[in-house]
Parts: C-alpha cells; structure tokens; sequence
C-alpha cells in the first residue's frame, strides 16, 4: 500500500495522520518548523494552540460540543489529549496549552508508520497528498495552490459580516422588503431613528477593537471595517450600508437609517448583517449590535471576522470527500477547507483521512448525512454559495431541522446515527 503525503502537522494533519497510522497506512508527515516558523507560531510542537486555549463548550446541545463527541467516537486525538492536559474551566473544555501539543507531538514521533520530513513544501509531492497547512499557509506553497486551482478560489483574509439565528430576530421590528420593492422582498430590515442611530453610532465608534498580529496588517484596505466608515463622519454609515432610502415599512414611515440582513443558507435559518466586516471584539459585537432594533435578543452563530486566513472558496473547489475537484489525489483539510475553529479543522483532518484509507482499500466513500455536525458541517463547505463564501465552524444554523428548543434532541440522534454509522463501516 503507497504512502500517503500530510503536509502541515496542525490539529487537522495531525489528526490525519495519527487516523491512518491506525489503519495500517505509512505515512510522510511534512513539517516546515522549526526550520522556518510560521508568523503565529511559538513552538516546536504539533497541533499548538495559537490562539487560545478553550476548545468551546463540552455539552452536546452545544454545537461546537456536539462535534467534539463525534470525533471522540471516531478516535480524536485532540479529543484523547484534551482528557490528559484539561484544566478547570467549568462546562467548557480548556487545556494546558504546552502540555496538549507535546502530548500530540509524542504520539506522533512515537508511531512507526508515520516518518517525519522538516522541510517547507514548495512543490506538491506525487501520490496521494492531504493538504493541511492552516490559515497561514506558506507564500511558495500558496503560489503552487492558484495555479492548480485557479487565483479566483484562493482567499487571503477573512472580511465576513455577523451570522444571526432567525429565530432570534424580533419579526414584530424587522421587515422584509427589497430596495425600492425590486425583485423579492429576501432581505430583513431594521429600521432606526434619528435617537436610535445616534446611540448605535457613538458605542460603535467608541467599542474595543481585536488586536491585529503584524502579519495582519495592511489586508483590508479594499474591505473596510463598518467601525472605520463610521469614524469618518457621522452621516458615513447613512450614505452607505445603512442608507435608508427605498426601504420604508410603509408610506408613511420615514426611516433616518436601516441595516439589512440577508438569508445566508437555504433553509433561512441564518441572516447575516450585510455590510458588517468589523474588526470589533466578539464581545463588544454581541452588545453593540443588539443595540440595532430588532436584534435585541440577536443569538449569533458566527461573529465577525477580519483576519489573514487563507482558504478555498470550497463549493467550487471540493468534492464533498474534501479532494480537490480538479485532481482528486489531493485533500484539502483544516481551516484551508473552508472551516473556522480548532475543532472544526480537526474534524476534516479526521474526515480525509477516513476518506484516503477506504479509497486506498476499495470501499464505498462515506455519506456522514446531514443528521450529524460533521456531515452538516462537510455539506456546507461542498454545497454552500461559492459567491461570498466564507468559513463556517459548528452551529445548529447549519444542521436541517434544528430549532431553539430542540438541540439536545437533535444532538443525541446525531450521536445515535453516527454510531450506528461507525459500527457499520467499520470506521
């Protein structure tokens, strides 16, 4: 049996990794550290924790939770290195960050199937190959990625709006209506007045920002913050994402400004706020735009973001196996697929590699179904709109079916089908 490529020894590589070495499949994990170190790395080690050392919820009617005993059922290494590293920290799961990563680099270094080569990739090796390299993949390498899958799907930062749970607009303050009433009436709108507008705007301008890495600077002067438009005078935002002229509820109304939502997938569960890049803390998000009426009581499933990450636009570069649509011997795992989160990320490594090994051995690929996290999670990054596609992590808005009240219920099908799945497949 030939040896499959990993390249990048993240959460998803390592994850990809440690899976086939389980199945009985040789390995060649491609490390570039510590010969050249990534921009927001710190260590040596695999599978670190850049940014922060909670892994999100542990229970299951959460969504990152419910995706967390998933992979745990299907043998996560994140997952077994949590139990061994895990400090206090209520119902969410935190690690010592040091400690995980060595504790994942020694499973790794320890296991004969998988020889280690420290060198940076500049040109894609032969064979089968899953490509895990993460949001900061090398400048040589990315290169490599346009002229295989063309420049238009690669992107090379995150400047993507606020994701609101429907459920939790207040339909009695919004209204759906199109500009000018052209076309359908497909975007929710929320009108201000002039008192209402003039508070937004002040604890807008006035919020906390996320600190930027150096490596992040300079990235978005074609996309501006919605908190940058406002600082340029108080009658910016009204001259642009929330200008109010054709959007009257009714004749008599005279709106002094209105934000829209738009439907942001097909069961129009999920809104988000169109025009709302922003570089504000999740925090200050979460407070500032319910100051928007009707988002009062906003739930937000994806927060805004703007950020260097780079990743294909995966609706027109994946097959929903995560091999690449114009050579299939290659694999696109980790936050490079189009997924956001540690977990999410560890989640496809996870699922490449499943996918390599039963094609290596002649079976059937795998329908994970959309009744599970994964699944929900791998017919996004396949089926989503390609025209401002942006990564997604774990969330009930994208998981058919889910309502407020029913996540557990939901959660424990999908524990119930997986495992079902897993006893079938022999996975």
């Amino acid at each position: 049996m030939e040896t499959v490529n990993i390249i990048g020894a993240g959460l998803a590589g390592s994850e990809a990794a440690l899976y086939l070495a389980k199945q009985g499949i040789k390995v060649r994990l491609f490390e570039m550290r510590p010969l050249k170190m990534g921009p927001a790395h710190h260590s040596n080690n695999f599978a670190e924790l850049v940014c922060s050392n909670s892994l999100k919820s542990m229970n299951i009617d959460n969504a990152c939770g419910l995706l967390k005993q998933e992979i745990k059922l299907l043998g996560s290494i994140i997952m077994e290195a949590s139990e061994h590293t895990s400090v206090p920290s209520g119902s969410a799961l935190s690690v010592d960050r040091e400690e995980f990563s060595k504790y994942i680099t020694a499973k790794i270094k320890n296991e004969p199937l998988i020889e280690i080569v420290y060198q940076e990739v500049e040109t894609l090796p032969e064979g089968i190959t899953i490509i895990a390299t993460g949001p900061l993949t090398s400048e040589v390498l990315t290169k490599n990625l346009q002229t295989l899958i063309g420049q238009e799907f690669l992107n090379f930062f995150d400047a993507s709006a606020p994701i609101i749970e429907k459920d939790s607009i207040d339909l009695n303050v919004a209204y759906y209506k199109s500009r000018y009433d052209k076309g359908e009436a497909s975007y929710l709108n929320c009108a201000f007045t002039k008192e209402q507008y003039e508070l937004f705007y002040r604890e807008l301008v006035n919020a906390k920002l996320a600190p930027l890495k150096d490596f992040e600077h300079g990235y978005f002067e074609g996309c501006k913050p919605i908190e940058v438009m406002a600082k340029s005078g108080v009658d910016t935002l009204r001259h642009g994402p929330l200008k109010p002229r054709g959007l009257r509820k009714t004749f008599l109304d005279k709106p002094y400004a209105v934000a829209q939502l738009r439907q942001d997938n097909v069961s129009g569960s999920l809104f988000n706020l169109v025009g709302f890049q922003t570089n504000l803390t999740y925090g200050e998000q979460k407070r500032v735009f319910r100051l928007i009426p009707g988002l009062e009581n906003a739930e937000f499933v994806r927060y805004g973001l703007m950020h260097r990450n780079t990743y294909v636009n995966a609706p027109g570069v994946l097959n929903y196996d995560l091999s690449l649509k114009v050579n299939p011997n290659i694999y696109i795992a980790g936050q490079l697929s189009g997924v956001e989160g540690y977990v999410e990320s560890a989640a496809t490594g996870i699922i490449a590699a499943i996918n390599v090994t039963r094609r290596l051995k002649g079976l059937t690929k795998i329908d994970f179904s959309t009744m599970t996290m994964i699944g929900s999670l791998l017919n996004y990054v396949a089926n989503a709109n390609p025209i401002g596609f942006a990564p997604m992590n774990a969330n009930f808005g994208i998981f058919p079916g889910a309502r407020k009240l029913n996540h557990l219920k939901m959660a424990e099908r999908a524990i119930a089908h997986l495992k079902d799945l897993i006893e079938a497949e022999s996975l």
